[in-house]
C-alpha cells in the first residue's frame, strides 16, 4: 500500500515539472521595463567636454541639427567663457564744470563798465564820461585775446560843440585767475576818434592802450571789475598822453 502511494506522488510531481518548463506562448510575452530606451532620448546626443582638457570645445553640430544653448554659467573650468564679464555700462556724461581759479573755467568774458576818459592836448582838454565794453576770449587758463570800445562824452566847448571821444582796439591779455581775485594786464592797439573837428588836424588817430585791472569773482557767472589804462594818441601832429578809468560788471560764458 505504501509503495503505491509513493508511486502516485512521484507521478504527479513529474507532471507538474513538465508543465513548469514549457515556454510561454508566442504573443503572450509581457515587457516588464516601463522606461524609454536610452538611445531614443536627447541625452544620447549631448557632446560632453573633456574635463582633463580645459581648452577642449564641443564639436560643431551637424548642419540642420538643433543644439541647445550653452550658458557661460555652466562653462567648463578654465575656459575663457567661464571668465566672461558683462558689457561695461557707459559712464554718464560729466556735469558742466563751474570751477574757476587756476582750473577749468568759462572762456568768454563780456565786460560792461562806466568809464571816465581824460583827453589832454595843446588845443583843448576834456574829461569825458561814457561806457567801456570789452569782449575777452581765453585760449588757456592765463592767456586771452581782448577787444574793447570806450565811448565818452564831455561838456561843450568851442561855441556849444560837444566833445566826443571813442577809443577802440584789440590785443593780448594775461591774467592770474584765482578763486576770487583775478588781477590782469593787457596791451591794446587801435585808434581814437574825437570830435569836434578843429583847424589843427583830423578827427582820427592811432592809439595804444596799456594797463590792467582786477576782477572779483562774485559767482561762477559774474565778476566785478576795476581797471585803469594809459592811452597815447597822435592828434594835431602831436602826441597826447591820456588815461582812462572804468568800473563795472563782467559776465562769464
Amino acid at each position: 500500500m505504501k509503495s503505491l502511494l509513493v508511486l502516485v506522488f512521484l507521478g504527479l510531481g513529474n507532471v507538474y515539472l513538465a508543465h513548469a518548463q514549457e515556454p510561454a506562448a508566442a504573443g503572450n510575452e509581457t515587457n516588464k521595463n516601463a522606461s524609454v530606451d536610452f538611445a531614443a532620448t536627447s541625452a544620447a546626443n549631448v557632446t560632453l567636454v573633456d574635463a582633463t582638457n580645459p581648452n577642449a570645445l564641443p564639436a560643431a553640430p551637424a548642419a540642420g541639427s538643433a543644439t541647445p544653448g550653452f550658458s557661460t554659467a555652466f562653462a567648463a573650468p578654465g575656459s575663457s567663457a567661464a571668465f566672461a564679464t558683462p558689457a561695461a555700462v557707459p559712464a554718464p556724461a560729466p556735469e558742466p564744470k563751474f570751477l574757476y581759479g587756476g582750473r577749468d573755467d568759462y572762456r568768454f568774458q563780456l565786460g560792461l563798465s562806466a568809464s571816465w576818459i581824460r583827453f589832454r592836448s595843446t588845443i583843448f582838454n576834456a574829461s569825458a564820461v561814457g561806457v567801456l565794453t570789452s569782449l575777452t576770449y581765453y585760449t588757456n587758463d592765463w592767456f586771452a585775446i581782448e577787444g574793447n570800445v570806450n565811448a565818452g562824452f564831455a561838456p561843450t566847448i568851442f561855441q556849444n560843440e560837444h566833445v566826443k571821444v571813442l577809443v577802440y582796439g584789440a590785443g593780448p591779455k594775461i591774467a592770474w585767475r584765482q578763486k576770487r581775485w583775478e588781477p590782469w594786464l593787457h596791451a591794446i592797439l587801435g585808434g581814437v576818434h574825437e570830435a569836434p573837428q578843429t583847424a589843427a588836424g583830423g578827427k582820427n588817430s592811432f592809439a595804444v592802450q596799456a594797463g590792467g585791472g582786477v576782477d572779483y569773482r562774485y559767482n561762477p557767472r559774474v565778476s566785478f571789475r576795476l581797471e585803469g589804462d594809459y592811452v597815447r594818441s597822435s592828434f594835431f601832429n602831436q602826441s597826447q598822453n591820456n588815461f582812462q578809468l572804468a568800473g563795472g560788471i563782467v559776465f562769464h560764458f
